[in-house]
């Protein structure tokens, strides 16, 4: 097994150093990144999209409750499917209620949403423990309309905004893919903001990364651009302000 090399404590302080300012330069890239995803225009979402959870069946509106924006998790779990992708189960694993009430302190809703019909859905989460709000898109376009979902049959083969045409085979005709999904409303009309789907998935994880994909952003009063959040909060990483 390869170890990093050893050095005096001079030395790696040197080292250390040096990477800091490397570091500090992708902060203030990733800030200048996410100051210009929060730019980006959005689009009406005009098809009345229904899923279903614990309390029946709901509309996307409904998923934001009293709150002003809904990030949605695609999680990859097919109809007939009996479990969820062992990624996306890991990656859910690590949410907890704690971030879900620090996003709904920054006006921002989560939810889980798979094809899988709600039976499978509950059963599974069950046995995982999560408590994380999940609705089953079965039946309705929401998966293929976010690319989600990919069906040949469907000449649905678009993912993370390019053809993959290559992901299908003989055997496999429909697949589901991992991604994140941002929407604001303004009053009762919907729109979608973002989506990363791929490796834009594993940069997130904790309240801030979430919030750094929409389009209010933390709601703190040094991101650009000005004017966005209904409360505009201190730096705080409590959540309590």
């Amino acid at each position: 097994m390869g170890l990093p090399e050893v050095v005096s404590r001079e030395e790696w302080l040197a080292a250390r150093t040096k990477l800091l300012v490397a570091e500090k330069e992708a902060t203030r890239k990733r800030d200048a990144l996410n100051a210009e995803r929060r730019r980006l225009p959005m689009v009406a979402v005009d098809k009345e999209y229904m899923f279903e959870g614990p309390l029946g069946s709901v509309s996307l509106r409904s998923l934001f409750g009293d709150l002003n924006q809904l990030i949605v998790q695609h999680v990859m779990f097919g109809p007939d499917w009996e479990a969820a992708c062992p990624g996306c189960t890991a990656a859910i694993d690590e949410l907890s209620p704690g971030m879900i009430a620090h996003l709904g302190s920054r006006d921002t809703a989560f939810a889980l949403v798979s094809r899988a019909p709600l039976a499978k859905l509950k059963a599974y989460a069950q046995a995982r423990g999560w408590a994380v709000p999940w609705y089953s898109s079965y039946g309705s376009d929401f998966n293929y309309d976010f690319q989600a979902t990919m069906d040949k049959d469907r000449s649905l083969s678009m993912y993370n905004f390019r053809d993959e045409p290559d992901i299908f085979n003989d055997d496999n005709t429909s697949t589901e893919v991992p991604g994140v999904s941002c929407f604001l409303r303004d009053g009762d009309r919907v729109f979608h903001t973002y989506s990363t789907y791929a490796r834009g998935v594993e940069t997130v994880g904790n309240t801030y990364s979430w919030l750094d994909l929409t389009a209010f952003g933390r709601g703190e009063e040094w991101e650009e651009p000005k004017g966005r959040a209904a409360k505009v909060h201190g730096a705080d990483p409590t959540f309590t302000d």
